[in-house]
């Protein structure tokens, strides 16, 4: 998931206080890689001007040619890199390459561009049956290429790579923060780096079946958009301390070991990684429009844990998991703040939490997952039920219990449709409406009262029986995305949605939401991708153009949100 409370920015001085971190916090080996490579190639990068590409060479046409087509210097087989794709829909392709799936297997459900993925998203593995080392179509990696840095990452099966997201948004909001709760461009009117993100990656080849094989993935990611995927105890600082308006984090620090001897595969990822099934994902480019719909804004966003996914056969997967919670760090399992309000009122036992001390994030524990997930033997239908996060389901930072399906189905090679509903609960959950509960959270006697977290807190529940102390609070998300591709490089996509908040928790009102979004996504090329789109937001009550960090109330029902971004990948 996904934020918690209404959002904001502070000033600029706590932005570069972040912003001076980002290099320090960038996991060392993706630094030491570039800059060694830089390094390594100084020489060429002084250069004046570059020179053209070789004129008689076209590695669409001749692979073998590419190299000369590139150039020797780093800097020069970058840009040449770029435009050689400018105007194609993938990079050349190598006719030595080994197939990049078994043959067996269904067929790939899409193409990237103009889709945000080529295989239905099913989340917490590698993709099975479909996967080779070395398959991202990198511009750094290219210009690494014929360095020693370069030679010795494809030997080794390394990449590095990533891109930069910047957005914008006209709204009729109008207070900071104010197009909360539709999230990602939630502050209205204003131009955001959404995200700088860095990977290293390792994929484990999955199409082979000879031998067992390993991967990894180390991430970054620094920009607006980290406070969507903030895991508490991982530099949560930011986002709960400071409430900063940029910030750094690593959605994604995971090995994987892949056994292909057991049925068609069992892959066994270990560390953090991204919660399973949605349609959509936190990271730009595996989004197909620039906002996010509020069905995936609410609900899991990272485990940190074991994963298992088993290939029965083609057609079938099954995935069994266990983790400490839904963006928690192990050491919340047992660690512990001493109650400031143990006695309640007028000396009488605090009523919700009545000890010395409670747990830093009473929900933190151990946390299962069970998945199943059906491809069509033709690759054009996709069903994925699934449990993710589930345990007593004790309120806490986001310890969702989350129940529901994603369904995929292409009508032909121009139309498909994707869609996901699910219902989420956590139990016991501090009532709002209760006046015991407002002085007891008044006085610090709650883990995520303001004495804790002075910004974006869990929301508490807006019970229907004032009296209760606490109650079950539960949300319903419905979302599709129906999408037209004319061509290879541009997709339409309409997304209608329905998200039911009855208590609050989730959104801070207690009401139901309705979305209709329209956007548009264009590629110049693999590495370039802009997505324009119009969205609109109706709430019940009045839930838009307002920022409780501020104390400022929502005023407004509605607000119609014109937005887009620009992604570069490198």
């Amino acid at each position: 998931m996904h934020a918690v409370g209404t959002l904001n920015t502070v000033g600029p001085r706590a932005d570069k206080h972040i912003a001076s971190k980002f290099f320090k916090r960038t996991p060392l080996v993706l630094s030491l890689t570039v800059l060694a490579a830089l390094y390594s190639t100084g020489a060429h990068a002084q250069q004046a001007a570059v020179p053209a590409p070789a004129a008689a060479c076209d590695p669409y046409k001749n692979f073998a040619c590419l190299d000369d087509y590139l150039g020797s210097g780093f800097f020069e087989r970058l840009y040449h890199y770029y435009i050689l794709e400018n105007g194609q829909a993938a990079g050349p392709a190598d006719p030595n390459a080994p197939p990049a799936r078994r043959d067996y297997f269904p067929p790939a459900a899409q193409s990237t561009p103009p889709m945000p993925f080529t295989e239905w998203p099913y989340g917490g593995t590698t993709s099975l049956g479909v996967t080779r080392p070395n398959s991202v179509d990198s511009p750094l990696m290219a210009a690494l290429g014929n360095t020693s840095v370069g030679k010795w990452m494809s030997d080794n099966n390394l990449q590095v790579y990533g891109w930069v997201d910047v957005g914008a948004n006209i709204s009729t909001a109008k207070v900071a923060g104010g197009n909360w709760p539709a999230a990602y461009d939630y502050t209205p009117n204003q131009v955001q780096l959404d995200q700088v993100v860095m990977y290293l990656d390792r994929f484990p080849d999955t199409v082979q079946k000879d031998h067992i094989d390993w991967g990894l993935r180390l991430s970054a990611i620094y920009g607006s958009d980290y406070r969507y995927t903030t895991a508490f105890g991982l530099d949560s600082y930011q986002l709960l301390q400071h409430n900063a308006g940029y910030g750094m984090d690593f959605p994604m620090l995971y090995g994987e070991l892949f056994i292909p001897q057991v049925a068609e595969g069992l892959m066994i990822r270990v560390g953090r990684y991204i919660s399973l099934p949605d349609i959509e994902a936190q990271l730009a480019p595996n989004n197909y429009m620039y906002s996010h719909s509020m069905t995936y804004t609410y609900d899991n966003y990272t485990n940190t844990g074991v994963m298992a996914s088993l290939a029965l056969n083609p057609n079938w997967i099954l995935q069994a998991g266990v983790a400490v919670g839904t963006e928690a760090m192990p050491n919340h399992l047992t660690q512990t703040e001493v109650n400031p309000f143990p006695n309640g009122v007028n000396g009488n036992v605090n009523p919700i939490y009545p000890g010395a001390t409670f747990k830093v994030d009473p929900g933190s524990m151990p946390t299962y997952t069970l998945c199943g997930r059906w491809n069509s033997t033709d690759g054009k239908t996709d069903v994925n039920l699934c449990a993710n996060g589930i345990n007593s389901g004790e309120y806490g930072y986001n310890n969702l219990q989350w129940y529901g399906a994603t369904f995929y189905h292409q009508f032909d090679d121009k139309w498909h449709i994707s869609v996901e509903m699910y219902n989420e609960h956590q139990n016991n959950v501090p009532n709002g409406n209760n006046a015991v509960v407002q002085n007891v959270y008044a006085h610090g006697g709650a883990p995520f009262s303001s004495y804790f977290m002075p910004y974006n807190a869990p929301n508490w529940a807006l019970c229907s029986n004032p009296n209760v102390l606490t109650c079950k609070a539960d949300a319903t998300g419905l979302v599709a995305y129906l999408n037209y591709s004319p061509d290879p490089l541009n997709n339409f996509s309409i997304r209608p949605e329905i998200y039911k908040d009855p208590q609050g928790q989730r959104t801070g009102t207690a009401t139901t939401y309705k979305n209709f979004a329209l956007g548009w996504q264009h590629w110049f090329s693999p590495q370039i991708e802009v997505r324009p789109e119009i969205a609109y937001y109706h709430a019940g009550v009045p839930a838009f153009n307002g920022n409780s960090n501020a104390g400022i109330a929502p005023n407004r029902k509605e607000v119609t949100i014109l937005s887009g971004d620009i992604i570069w990948h490198w």
